[in-house]
């Protein structure tokens, strides 16, 4: 097991001397693990599942910060994403692409915190953090899916005063200083009332480099643009060396706790809290190597300003012999988001002539009317998006008395979440411009750049283009002008425009009980019934997608949704979703010594599906429908082993198969101007081996975990297409290898990826071991210890097409060390991360369809060389 010291229950007041003998015990063996991973608190070697448990000193042994770092320590989860606050866990290769929900529960506390790119919750006064591996929808709930992931806090103590605080100093290897501070206190304030506060600040030196480019791209050619045309005369040159600057993903926040714990009567705490964070973290955490080693070339900003709070109350009593537990929660966080989008700016110059009115903007104008002449403006893009997302959640749970032969847990759970976005993928000062080049415009004989048009443009039988005279658009314009008065902005200086409200609405009623058929041999069996309903109403798309249900632009900047072109089948515009349906376990344990067991485990999970809005189509000129993608289920079998050798010697493991249907996979249809799609990919197999040991030998701890994978898909994906007969977009109904859907412009394979293809982002093998001395140095307890990290390769996209474009990941081993001494309440360590610093590649991830973007991709690796300096104090 990870976890090699006691981890306090969260658990009533009763369980205290448990916990103590657990302490004493561990001071000469291993010690007890105490979760509360099944909604009750015991043993991590009682429980019938597969899960591990990191404990507060082994957070702060390993400098455990946030997700990406825990996540590295937990075997079979893994991620993906491009930076804190934007990152997203997944368990044993279940990794899906598209969906409105997330395949993993993230919770702080008894609270569900949000969906996809959950924040990154510091890790600072945590009792430890647990992770369940395989579906857990019977007492998560639809957000479990593939598994949960769970922070548990420590808890305010009514029998002591506390207080602790820590400082740290650290640097990359290569890269910037740090440093942080945190700060605990518990206080009791009454008998039966105690108040708990933790507070942080943290600053991340960076360690990529934006390095100026120097008039090239990343494989040495000209980074000059030719705009869309054939014409010497319109170019713009790519120039990132006003914002270019070493170690320029750096990481700012502070964020703190307050909790209180009052208990009015025996047997009853009543627990509010409020946890609440900002986050500010600049640059790509990933790089280029094209460019150089952990090195870029950006041309404009990047910067995501996360801040959240959740608050939660906790009512744990009893009413009689029955156990009551409610947990209300409400949780709020707002996203400012900034990103360098000039790739896509790069990719439209690369689609070659006929694309000059996604490129050529202008303003700064002298003269007037048919004389009037205008500058060129820098067209590249940039993303901004203004992000609110508001959760309130209410579960209710009762539990049977102690002295029944079975016990039962029964409950209900309502959860209702609200999303505001707002996104613009933007070019600055295209809201104020004067006009833009037409299609054609570039290369029609005789044209003038930048000068008002009096005729459209259009194109002869050999595709050329030619000022159409039948065709006034100014009778003030030049005759030979090419530029259209007026801007494409859809609303601000967006080029493409998403402004939406989401409304999800979850409810369930479940029950999961536990009957001992011998005193050895236990069965547990649940279910969860679950009603989910979805709204989405808003608009999305560039101003042609505006002007096609009636609407003009610009929008005006002071108004939400005033226009919405969500659904226009329906009379109110709003996109809806509804399911209902149900999940359920059974698992059998068999404690065949009173430390060893054996248990078989059968699982559902469930992810609900949602609501397609209808894509517009480029060649067409207009907007065609998309079916909704249906829910995707997971069903696991899995048997396992818990046991315990003279308290010395802990090891784990379990056997897994899990059948994956209905994959929901994102899709970025030929054709539909790079907006995309959910649908239904088909169905895949995951079979696997998790395990964890330790051994403790004197003063020598060992301790290893690991996860073996084989995910793969089962039968062929066939993919997804315009239907031109039926003006709709959906997956073909059959599909042949090595053939291509018929009028796609690019070709689009008819098979996206065959039978048998590796399911993406999920190495094969993933593992970490660790080796510990502890010894005493005079009146000094001190301790060394040394842990490698190691997994193998991944592929990065399900699509084979697309995985060839972006290769896959390559397999590593890390080192990291550690030392430190104690005395009295304090403590020094000293700590060294990635000592041989090794670019550990996790993901690649692009900019734009994959299709398009693969040669400006960025790699995300584990941490770079990181060592530092840290001294705590306890009292």
């Amino acid at each position: 097991m990870i976890l090699s010291v006691p981890a306090l229950a969260q658990a009533p007041a009763a369980d205290a001397a448990a916990a103590d003998a657990a302490a004493a015990e561990a001071e000469q063996g291993l010690g007890e693990i105490v979760v509360t991973a099944t909604r009750s608190a015991q043993s991590i070697q009682k429980v019938p599942i597969s899960m591990q448990a990191l404990g507060a000193e082994k957070l702060q042994e390993r400098q455990v910060k946030g997700l990406s770092d825990f996540a590295a320590l937990l075997p079979s989860v893994s991620f993906e994403g491009i930076g804190p606050g934007r990152n997203t866990a997944f368990f044993r290769g279940i990794v899906p692409a598209g969906g409105a929900y997330a395949s993993v529960g993230y919770y702080l506390d008894d609270m569900p915190i949000t969906g996809t790119e959950v924040p990154d919750i510091h890790a600072y006064d945590l009792e430890r953090v647990e992770a369940l591996s395989g579906p857990q929808g019977t007492l998560y709930g639809a957000g479990s899916l593939a598994g949960t992931i769970r922070l548990i806090t420590n808890k305010p103590k009514l029998d002591k005063f506390e207080f602790g605080y820590d400082v740290e100093a650290n640097k990359y290897g290569k890269g910037d200083f740090g440093g942080q501070l945190e700060s605990y206190i518990n206080v009791p304030l009454a008998p039966t009332l105690a108040m708990r506060a933790m507070g942080y600040y943290r600053r991340d030196g960076g360690y990529i480099d934006n390095t100026p480019n120097n008039g090239t791209f990343n494989d040495g050619s000209s980074s000059t643009l030719t705009l869309g045309d054939n014409n010497p005369n319109t170019s713009y040159t790519l120039d990132n060396s006003d914002i270019a600057k070493d170690d320029y993903n750096t990481i700012r926040e502070f964020g703190g706790r307050f909790q209180l714990l009052w208990q009015p009567t025996e047997g009853w705490d009543i627990t509010p809290e409020i946890t609440a964070q900002k986050q500010v973290a600049r640059g790509y955490f990933g790089y280029d190597p094209r460019v150089g080693d952990l090195e870029v070339h950006d041309y404009d900003q990047t910067k995501n300003d996360d801040r959240w709070y959740q608050a939660a109350l906790s009512i744990h009593g009893h009413i009689g012999d029955w156990d009551i537990v409610s947990a209300t929660g409400y949780f709020k966080r707002r996203t400012r988001t900034l990103n360098d989008y000039t790739y896509y700016t790069v990719t439209y110059d690369g689609f070659g002539p006929g694309y000059e009115s996604y490129l050529q903007f202008f303003d700064n104008c002298t003269g007037s009317g048919a004389s009037q002449q205008c500058q060129m403006i820098n067209p590249t893009q940039y993303y901004h998006a203004d992000t609110h997302r508001n959760k309130f959640t209410q579960e209710l749970r009762i539990s049977t008395p102690k002295d029944w032969p079975f016990d039962v847990t029964v409950g209900g759970f309502y959860q209702r979440q609200k999303n505001e976005l707002n996104t613009s993928y933007a070019i600055r000062g295209l809201d104020t411009i004067t006009g833009y080049t037409a299609t054609g415009g570039g290369d029609v004989a005789g044209g003038l750049i930048g000068v008002p048009a009096m005729y459209g443009i259009a194109y002869d039988e050999d595709g050329n283009p030619y000022f159409d005279t039948s065709d006034v658009i100014n009778a003030n314009g030049n005759p030979l002008g090419t530029m259209i008065l007026g801007t494409q902005a859809v609303k601000g200086d967006a080029f493409y425009y998403v402004e939406q409200d989401q409304l999800y609405h979850d409810k369930a009623i479940f029950a999961e009980g536990h009957y001992n058929i011998t005193p050895t041999l236990k069965l547990t069996g649940g279910m969860r019934y679950f009603w989910t309903d979805y709204k989405v109403r808003g608009f999305a798309g560039v101003a042609g997608s505006a002007a096609g249900v009636g609407c003009t632009t610009p929008l005006p900047d002071d108004e939400r949704l005033t226009c919405v072109n969500t659904n226009p089948n329906a009379a109110d515009g709003t996109g809806r979703y509804k399911e209902d349906g149900e999940t359920h376990k059974v698992a059998l344990d068999w404690q065949f010594q009173p430390d060893k067991m054996v248990y078989f485990n059968y699982s559902t999970g469930f992810r609900p599906g949602g609501f397609n809005r209808p894509l517009r189509i480029r060649s067409l000129g207009k907007i065609v429908n998309v079916a909704p993608f249906k829910s995707e289920t997971l069903t696991n079998f899995e048997v396992g082993v818990k046991t315990t050798w003279n308290n010395i010697f802990r090891f784990n493991a379990a056997v897994y198969y899990e059948k994956w249907n209905n994959i929901q996979y994102g899709v970025v249809v030929s054709g539909a101007q790079g907006a995309g799609m959910t649908g239904n990919a088909g169905k895949a197999e995951v079979k696997g081996i998790e395990y964890d040991a330790d051994l403790r030998l004197g003063k020598v701890t060992i301790s290893t975990s690991g996860a073996f994978n084989d995910a793969k898909l089962k039968g062929d994906f066939c993919n997804f297409a315009l239907n031109t007969e039926t003006e709709s977009i959906a997956q073909l109904s059959s599909c042949t290898l090595g053939e291509f859907v018929e009028g796609s412009s690019p070709p689009t394979p008819q098979v996206a990826a065959a039978n048998g293809t590796r399911l993406p982002r999920q190495p094969r093998f993933k593992g970490t071991t660790s080796i510990r001395y502890d010894t005493d140095l005079g009146d000094y307890a001190a301790y060394i210890q040394g842990a490698a990290l190691y997994q193998t390769g991944a592929t990065q996209d399900l699509n084979v097409e697309s995985n060839e474009l972006l290769g896959n990941t390559k397999g590593f081993v890390s080192f990291d060390f550690s030392g430190g001494i104690k005395k009295d309440g304090w403590s020094v360590t000293l700590f060294l991360q990635n000592a041989f610093d090794k670019r550990g590649q996790l993901t690649r991830n692009t900019f734009c369809s994959i299709d398009f973007c693969a040669n400006s991709s960025r790699t995300f690796t584990i941490k770079p060389q990181f060592f530092g300096i840290r001294f705590g104090q306890k009292f």
